[in-house]
């Protein structure tokens, strides 16, 4: 069922509905005849995903003024008819790593093709990305930017962590913030080369003066916390000292095998745990009662061959879960949300309505934004349009570029 709170014809200088007041001072415009629209507000339509069938949604500049039915939608500056193809928010990317340089296409091809491969992975892009110039690094984030919002994502966070000395992180962080409000420090990625033999003196420096020069540039602290990075103590130490810097804290939890990265994240309130790929009952009870939300990068697991992180027993047991791309240039080159949104149906256990969720509203949870990953008044004015009928499309014509508009804070881009 459909709710609608403004019955007036005319878009009025002040336009309320759902406890939400805008004042029109830019141009309007309504995007009308959405098939199926995803509002993500089960107060304005259908379901957990709030459908609205023959849609409209109303942009008052940046933001969103007004959702509900065609046949009710107020007058406005502007208007475009949706031609009955379904709508839903802007993806939210809540987990990338686009500060880089270099290609590993060869360690790609070799672990595809079943060849045993010696070059540094991430070493071999801490490598290339300290040498890259700034110009270098900030058309890279761009680029990456541009074709992932062409796929209709719209909020994307990205994170440091192919620097690893003080000087490069802080340089990736200013240049991640050129492009994005959410940011993440990443020093604690993997151990420097450069301290190859002392773990301890290099988290030392994470926690001293990089951090000191990070937290300026960054939102978030993040910790890899696996075997052969960081353990559970040197997470911890590291995502306290973010904390007290203002940080809030983030983890790669549990993605090569068990261990202390999800009870960590819970257990010092952080946004999110991610990758979830191996977990106990004991970790998913602690994401079920927690704010702490699981993020899901499918996109590791496909480039990888790895195990398949499990969505099911995670949204049975009621914890909030979010997708992400994991974009990076070692075992996630992707920036594509509905193509993470088709390896979640096929292979996590999950449904098509909850893999968008997921990919939308999971997303903002996962960085705490309430303005982003839904259609409703107030929030900002992102909208995808899919050259389909309906959402499910996202998964049931996988690889299929179905994204055919985007509008990204009021504006067709």
């Amino acid at each position: 069922m459909t709710t609608d709170t403004t019955t007036s014809p005319k878009l009025s200088t002040s336009l309320e509905q759902g406890g939400t007041r805008l004042t029109a001072s830019a141009p309007t415009t309504a995007i009308t005849h959405i098939g199926q629209l995803v509002t993500n507000d089960p107060s304005l339509g259908e379901g957990p995903l709030g459908l609205i069938q023959d849609a409209a949604v109303v942009f008052d500049g940046d933001r969103i003024a007004w959702v509900g039915a065609s046949s009710k939608a107020p007058a406005t500056d502007n208007a475009v008819d949706a031609g009955g193809r379904a709508g839903l928010p802007g993806f939210v990317d809540s987990h990338s790593h686009l500060v880089f340089a270099g290609d590993r296409t060869a360690e790609f091809n070799a672990r595809m093709s079943g060849r045993p491969y010696s070059a540094g992975g991430i070493r071999t892009t801490v490598a290339a990305t300290r040498a890259a110039t700034d110009e270098a690094l900030h058309a890279n984030v761009a680029r990456y930017l541009a074709e992932a919002l062409r796929q209709g994502t719209t909020t994307q966070e990205t994170k440091s962590g192919y620097g690893l000395t003080v000087e490069d992180e802080a340089r990736a962080l200013r240049i991640a913030a050129a492009h994005t409000d959410e940011v993440t420090f990443l020093g604690a990625h993997i151990v420097s080369p450069d301290y190859a033999d002392d773990p301890a003196g290099y988290v030392d420096l994470v926690t001293g003066p990089m951090l000191d020069a990070c937290a300026p540039h960054a939102r978030w602290v993040d910790v890899f916390c696996e075997k052969g990075a960081f353990d559970g103590d040197q997470a911890r130490a590291i995502l306290t000292a973010g904390q007290a810097k203002g940080l809030v804290p983030r983890v790669h939890a549990n993605q090569l095998g068990h261990g202390p990265g999800v009870q960590l994240a819970v257990e010092l309130g952080a946004a999110s745990a991610d990758h979830c790929t191996h977990l106990t009952s004991a970790d998913i009870d602690a994401l079920a009662h927690s704010d702490t939300v699981a993020t899901l990068l499918p996109g590791a697991e496909f480039s990888t061959r790895a195990e398949w992180p499990d969505a099911r027993p995670l949204i049975d047991a009621g914890a909030t879960v979010a997708l992400s791309t994991d974009c990076n240039p070692g075992s996630s080159f992707t920036s594509s949300m509905p193509f993470c949104i088709a390896l979640a149906v096929r292979d996590m256990g999950m449904t098509p309505d909850e893999a968008v969720w997921s990919a939308t509203e999971g997303g903002a949870r996962a960085l705490r934004r309430t303005d982003v990953g839904r259609i409703t008044p107030g929030a900002r004015a992102d909208l995808a349009l899919l050259d389909a009928p309906s959402h499910v499309h996202l998964a049931y014509r996988p690889g299929v570029p179905l994204v055919s508009a985007v509008w990204h804070k009021g504006v067709l881009v």
